[in-house]
């Protein structure tokens, strides 16, 4: 049997609150709602057809993230900075920018804090 990746889960305090959020920021859309306590988004279909891209599990917890996520998103764009511009007006905040060579990416947390990080080569 082999694994393979298929879904990440964030906690967070207001999981249908912060849907709102991630559907704009990755183009995905609520396909389950367990009473606002979990809540599934995919990629939005295209023309009927199934998009690619990863599952992405909203979870309530009844305490907002305290220090550092131990694991968090990666995102790439061909455009970073009208990607990260695109995300602060959705209500990410800019926590940091990194850059090694042939690469940068900002860090950046989501409306309820969550960390994640948008790269692109350079």
């Amino acid at each position: 049997m082999a694994l393979r990746a298929n879904m990440v889960t964030i906690d967070c305090v207001d999981p249908r609150e912060l849907a709102g959020f991630w559907t704009q920021a990755l183009g995905y859309t609520v396909v389950s709602d367990w009473d606002g306590a979990y809540l599934l988004l995919r990629p939005a279909p295209v023309e009927g057809v199934a998009a690619p891209g990863f599952t992405l599990g909203l979870q309530r917890v009844p305490e907002p993230r305290i220090g550092k996520n131990r694991m968090h998103l990666d995102l790439v764009a061909d455009d970073r900075g009208a990607e990260v511009d695109r995300l602060v007006g959705l209500g990410a905040k800019i926590i940091d920018e990194q850059h090694i060579p042939g690469y940068a990416w900002s860090v950046l947390t989501d409306p309820q804090d969550n960390i994640f990080c948008v790269g692109a080569d350079e």
